[in-house]
């Protein structure tokens, strides 16, 4: 039997982290151990730091018989990153995944860090994956050109609804082309004041549009030292997907085989059905839609391509040459497989929507066997 002077030295730290303080929690690893409050620091990395001094020093602990845990917030993870150059344990927890109870209707602080010790101590958190600082900052890198793309969007749809509404329509096929863009110069409006607005509207565009380029060429530069470029350019070799799309997918998924199986892949990016099965009776609903949402955005427009048969356009076959050919191989074959899926929920006469879903949902498997091969390659 262990006695207490046998039990292993261990202390699990449970932080409530906000904008300005944090909450800290303490808890030992004995059975009877009870959660004890520690003082509130900042949220700062010299208050941090200085706050796990004063714990170990406190509990006569060394850096690395710590364990601390903190949800998943806009905090982000430098706190994660911090506390592992002090060679201190730390998880990121998901938020939506950590267990509640119905009838706990009281909600502090100080409680929720004594819950999150509670927790880690028993094992039954689910930690998030923490990127590394490069990897962390492409992602950010393409989701500021994904803003600026819907910026433009918006900015776009404003004019058109202003010309709109003044009884001014483009006659031509399509919008944004160079034939309209000349007729949207050439266009003479009544009034002083409304060709201010149009001017205003137009320069607006201008400068999204060179938002857009200066971040697209930061991600091209970016891409010649990343980690993470020999997968980048497999990604490339598969129909609908090029620079931008299989940064975005690289950056927001990180590392692929962290996904036994994938499934996991798919449901990480939120494209399986939710399920309410009780009793014999099954039922299944929409996708859950959990997870990482611009991946999944991404990965739902890249399904598209596969709704035309198979083939290897010049684009695709550029984009191609130096490929492994098991990495050719495998492109082609998510060809045939995605097409003939696509094929299929058509004449079953299903919505489009769940037509691409679906086609992604498949793509998911395709790119995880690239990604996983890749990886261990690179290992």
């Amino acid at each position: 039997m262990q006695t207490n002077s046998d039990t292993p030295k261990k202390l699990y730290v449970g932080l409530d982290v906000h904008k300005e303080k944090t909450v800290p929690a303490l808890l030992g690893p004995g059975r009877n151990d009870e959660p004890e409050a520690f003082r509130v620091f900042q949220t700062t990395q010299h208050g941090l730091e200085k706050a796990m001094r004063a714990i170990c020093k406190a509990k006569g602990l060394k850096p690395t018989e710590l364990h601390v845990c903190y949800e998943a917030s806009g905090c982000g993870f430098w706190i994660a990153r911090r506390l592992g150059q002090m060679r201190i344990t730390c998880d990121v927890i998901a938020p939506s995944l950590i267990p509640t109870q119905s009838g706990d209707r009281i909600k502090t602080d100080k409680r929720d860090a004594a819950k999150l010790a509670r927790c880690l101590r028993a094992n039954t958190l689910v930690p998030v994956h923490v990127p590394d600082s490069t990897d962390e900052a492409i992602r950010d890198l393409c989701r500021a050109r994904t803003d600026a793309m819907d910026d433009l969007r918006r900015a776009k749809t404003r004019f058109l609804a202003f010309l709109r509404y003044h009884g001014y329509s483009y006659s031509g096929k399509t919008h944004w082309t160079d034939a309209h863009k000349r007729y949207l110069r050439e266009l003479k409006l009544p009034s002083p004041v409304l060709h201010l607005v149009m001017e205003n509207n137009l320069s607006v565009i201008d400068d999204v549009l060179a938002r857009v380029a200066n971040l697209e060429a930061a991600m091209s530069d970016m891409l010649v030292t990343w980690q993470r470029k020999p997968l980048v350019d497999a990604m490339m070799a598969f129909k609908g997907f090029k620079t931008i799309a299989s940064m975005v997918i690289v950056s927001e998924i990180g590392t692929f085989s962290r996904f036994e199986h994938p499934k996991k892949l798919m449901a990480y990016l939120g494209v399986i059905p939710s399920e309410n099965t009780s009793a014999g009776k099954r039922k299944q609903g929409g996708i859950t839609k959990c997870g990482n949402g611009h991946a999944r955005w991404m990965l739902i427009e890249c399904a598209t391509h596969y709704r035309y048969p198979p083939k290897i356009s010049a684009a695709l076959a550029k984009r191609q040459v130096g490929r492994a050919k098991w990495i050719r191989d495998l492109a082609w074959r998510a060809q045939q497989r995605l097409h003939k899926r696509h094929r299929a929920c058509s004449l079953r006469q299903l919505h489009y929507n769940k037509t691409k879903v679906a086609v992604a949902r498949e793509l998911c498997a395709f790119l995880w066997e690239l990604g996983t091969r890749i990886e261990s390659q690179s290992n």
